[in-house]
């Protein structure tokens, strides 16, 4: 297995294609936008170059990483001859299930697909497909070159085979990968998600603020970072999109999100991809000002 296509030239997209570039993979990064490439190439040179300036690599390593890189706005071109297709786009299931319907009908037969899925069923994905034994989940962690782990999902149909290509695969990342079975939020978000939930629903009933919140949680519980800071780290969106499939997945009031949380993602409080969420980050990056709501 030596070339890979990657879907998406988002952060998650652009991560994974790094992460295989820099091992020397073959890597074809596709998004239908030119200017999203364009951006997702920005980044990753941004980012080979921090590399570089830590010494963590050399200037070879990084030269060689870019070479090799092809970017391509058509699915259809960009899948020929590879071995592995791994989807990063929007967590959106219509916007999944249409990309694997046509993944399988302009990709060799043996080409294995996956997903960077974080919540979304692997077996209902692979369902479109006519290969659902090659059909599997790549759950990077953002951010994808520096978090070790990848939950490498089963769906019900995913065989012995191909699971063990793409644990043996992840290794030869340097990544750490763990299997886990398909249901909704399979294991990281299952936990993750209900703490970052409970920890709105904290704000909301008025138990405590902002910073009193995140304090605990790093300060009480040695987490480098509070729930609600990661929730805007994640992107409110993306947590209410996942709740919301472990929801209807399991019917459980649990996983019901928070109506703050509904209201913050209408109107647009995303977190740090829209300026604004539990921090206000116009003027930082950090999470150094709350924002004014919740003063």
């Amino acid at each position: 297995m030596k070339n890979i296509a990657v879907i998406g030239a988002g952060t998650m997209g652009n991560g994974i294609a790094h992460v295989f570039a820099q091992n020397n993979y073959n890597v074809n990064l596709i998004d239908i936008s030119q200017e999203a490439l364009d951006k997702g190439l920005a980044t990753i040179t941004s980012n080979l170059d921090r590399l570089v300036a830590k010494e963590h690599i050399t200037g070879e390593i990084k030269t060689q990483t870019l070479q090799n890189l092809s970017t391509f706005t058509s699915i259809t071109d960009g899948v020929k001859n590879v071995d592995l297709v791994i989807e990063a786009a929007t967590e959106n299931v219509d916007i999944k299930l249409k990309i694997f319907k046509q993944l399988d009908e302009v990709t060799s037969l043996n080409t294995i697909l996956a997903s960077n899925t974080s919540s979304i069923s692997i077996t209902k994905i692979a369902a479109v497909t006519n290969r659902p034994d090659k059909v599997i989940g790549m759950h990077f962690m953002n951010p994808v070159p520096i978090m070790k782990l990848v939950e490498i999902i089963r769906g019900y149909n995913t065989s012995n085979e191909v699971t063990k290509t793409i644990m043996a695969l992840s290794e030869n990342l340097q990544k750490v990968p763990v299997e886990v079975n398909d249901y909704p939020g399979f294991v990281a978000n299952r936990i993750l998600m209900p703490m970052l939930n409970e920890a709105i629903e904290t704000l909301y009933n008025g138990v405590a603020g902002v910073y009193e919140i995140d304090t605990v949680m790093k300060l009480g519980m040695a987490h480098p970072m509070g729930p609600l800071q990661l929730a805007d780290f994640i992107g409110l969106d993306v947590c209410l999109s996942i709740l919301n499939v472990m929801y209807d997945g399991f019917k459980n009031p649990k996983y019901a999100p928070c109506p703050l949380l509904v209201n913050m993602v209408q109107a647009g409080k995303l977190g740090i991809k829209s300026g604004e969420g539990f921090y206000d980050y116009s003027e930082s990056k950090k999470a150094e000002k709350i924002t004014k709501q919740f003063q």
